[in-house]
């Protein structure tokens, strides 16, 4: 046994809670004049070759009490802090695991300290005697002392290990994925890699290809993630991670299921298997490619500097179902200082079009292109339509009278019958089926709901009585609007005490028909969710007229409650720098035709009939766009029938020669 030593390590946060400065005795004072953690590392590393030297020993294993220290302090803590640990972290001892080994009789793992094993073994521990840490220390030391005694002849032999580096790989949908291994990550920046995602989880080994960017149903990132570990202990660590930062971000960390994972992750297309055959390859998107471009034009585009790995077998061109390109295609580069060369040719010209290079993923390759060759996307945005249903006789209210309430900032876990236990008293002056809780765009729940009042009086009172009131462990936020100020927060727009903000797109074509059914003259149950019709952008049109002559609105419900669905999508698209597939991916058929069947609502053509332009100035008119569209024609008596358009739209399709964009 070498010798003993202690070192304070300068804290980020010298604020210490009562009980921190109680149970270690650690001042602020103290810590504010302590080594950082790289200086402190050093002098470790220093004093135990020392210590070696003088046992005449060469190497050693570190030993510690439970993996936390390790992989949940050190290792996060020194990537935050852009420094290398030596490798003597990379491999350690847990000893509460080796303790159980040694005595399979002893309490759980999970359950072990250092005085419980200590008491075990009828060790005397006074942690009054010693320094904090110190006491913890030496009996660790006594502990591992008892198990290599002659009695028990413990053999330490199966270090704890951490992966160095994540390993990227493909993954097919054969395989079997353990749902107790998989979380998904919410809330991470547009521009986030999966090795910046395996940095945020630095200290728990991921899965080699585990890290799963998801896309929306336009092919943009959402901002989630899938990740896979290697086993469910690594997942527990991870969960432990929720709300850590990433950057100036908080991250979610919530448990997901192994097939959600293969539907991000998985693929079976012998092309995409082919190029992510390569293994430890950094991939590179590039996208506005012209559709002349050869592989020899990338190449010769991304120069000497920069070498493909393999060569053309190191592209790989995404294309359309009928062969046609669509300006994206991944490349392969085997360092990082390759793929850094190549993205400073970011926005660089060939031919006569800037190309965009963005970091990609082995999961965000199967989806890309595997998405081209599938009539339904990987994620469905909304629960699949069952039938189409009457109408029963409550309505949701869309007039000025402030008779609602809205709740936001429910933890995600909530259900109906926790807001009524939240509303309390209030629950009686509810109208009957006046509970409406909002999901996202992927079905899940957005801490949101919305709740009909029996008057605008009894609306006021449950504002004021349960505004800021904890729910299990979060406070709701509640805020006494109006129907119509309902629908409008469901349309994008913001609600709080200072009144309304205005959604952040306020054209209204790209309003999906969902959310026609809040109209005046809609009429749906509570447990309904409107059918959302990626294909048709257009929403009936809002003036008095139009909507007197529209046919009435029909809702879908599937076989169990749903809810109201927020129009994330549309009003909040993708930064920049995150890749794009609008058109790539089909809805499904059936769906569409069933709603064209059962409420003979105008849809639009199938794709190639609209365009739609996005980057616009934002001083750009109409006049402009038809100057854009200066030479293309198109058959103003084919549409008139199927769009309901206002006086001003009619009056430029029936303009010769011109292309209309909505």
């Amino acid at each position: 046994v070498g010798t003993l030593h202690k070192s304070l390590v300068k804290a980020d946060n010298l604020d210490l809670s009562d009980q921190c400065r109680e149970v270690s005795g650690l001042t602020p004072e103290g810590l504010g004049k302590a080594e950082p953690l790289d200086r402190v590392l050093q002098q470790f590393s220093q004093l135990v070759s020392s210590d070696l030297k003088v046992l005449g020993r060469s190497s050693y294993t570190l030993c510690s009490d439970g993996q936390l220290l390790i992989r949940q302090v050190l290792h996060p803590e020194t990537s935050k802090k852009n420094f290398m640990l030596s490798d003597c972290f990379y491999s350690f001892y847990d000893l509460r695991k080796e303790f159980h080994t040694c005595y399979p009789s002893s309490a759980a793992v999970k359950d072990q300290t250092i005085k419980t094993m200590a008491e075990y073994l009828g060790l005397g521990t006074d942690e009054a005697e010693e320094d904090f840490g110190v006491w913890q220390v030496k009996t660790m030391v006594a502990i591992i002392f008892s198990m290599l005694s002659e009695g028990c002849n413990h053999v330490f032999t199966e270090p704890e290990t951490v992966k160095c580096k994540y390993e990227t790989g493909p993954c097919s949908k054969s395989e079997t994925v353990d749902s107790e291994t998989v979380i998904r990550a919410r809330g991470l920046p547009w521009q986030s890699s999966d090795q910046d995602i395996a940095r945020f989880f630095k200290g728990l080994n991921i899965a080699k290809g585990g890290v799963a960017l998801c896309l929306n149903s336009q092919g943009r990132r959402n901002g989630e993630a899938l990740v896979r570990f290697v086993n469910s202990e690594q997942r527990d660590l991870a969960l432990e991670r929720h709300k850590h930062h990433m950057g100036s971000r908080y991250i979610e960390v919530y448990k997901a299921t192994g097939e959600e994972f293969l539907k991000i992750a998985g693929g079976t297309s012998n092309e995409v298997a082919q190029f992510l055959s390569k293994e430890n390859q950094v991939i590179i998107r590039m996208r506005g490619l012209p559709f002349t471009a050869t592989q020899e034009d990338v190449l010769g585009f991304l120069g000497q500097e920069c070498p493909v790995t393999g060569g053309k077998e190191g592209l790989l061109f995404v294309k359309y179902p009928d062969g046609r390109p669509t300006g994206d295609a991944f490349v392969l580069f085997s360092c990082e200082e390759y793929a850094q060369n190549a993205l400073k040719k970011h926005k660089e010209i060939l031919g006569k079009r800037y190309i965009e290079l963005f970091r990609s993923t082995a999961a965000e390759v199967q989806q890309v292109v595997l998405n081209r060759y599938m009539s339904t996307p990987l994620i469905p945005t909304l629960p699949t339509p069952i039938i189409p249903v009457i109408p029963p006789p409550y309505t949701i209210a869309t007039g000025s009278i402030r008779d609602c309430v809205r709740l936001r900032g429910l933890p995600y876990t909530a259900g109906i019958d926790d807001i009524l236990d939240f509303m309390g008293d209030a629950t009686g002056d509810i109208k009957p089926h006046g509970v409406h809780m909002v999901l996202n765009q992927q079905g899940r729940p957005s801490g949101d709901a919305f709740i009909q009042m029996k008057s605008a009086d009894k609306a006021f009172m449950v504002a004021q009585k349960c505004h800021k009131k904890m729910m299990k462990d979060r406070y709701v936020e509640v805020f006494q609007c109006s129907g119509e100020e309902m629908n409008f927060v469901l349309m994008g727009g913001t609600l709080n005490r200072s009144g309304l903000s205005p959604p952040p797109c306020k054209l209204p074509c790209l309003s999906p028909p969902a959310y026609a059914a809040f109209q005046t003259a809609a009429v749906i149950p509570a447990e309904a969710a409107a059918l959302y019709q990626p294909q048709a952008l257009l929403p009936t049109t809002r003036t008095p007229q139009a909507s007197a002559a529209a046919p009435p609105t029909v809702t879908y419900y599937p076989a169990q409650a749903a809810q109201l669905y927020m129009n994330y999508t549309a009003y909040y698209p993708s930064p920049p720098v995150s890749p794009t597939t609008v058109g790539y991916i089909a809805a499904p058929p059936g769906a569409v035709a069933a709603a064209a069947t059962a409420t003979h609502t105008p849809i639009l053509p199938q794709p190639g009939a609209l365009v739609r332009m996005q980057g616009l100035p934002y001083n750009t008119g109409m006049k402009e766009i038809l100057s854009f569209f200066q030479g293309y024609q198109y058959a103003p008596d084919d549409y008139n029938g199927l769009i309901q358009l206002s006086d001003q739209a009619r009056s430029v399709l029936q303009a010769p020669k011109e292309w209309v964009c909505l």
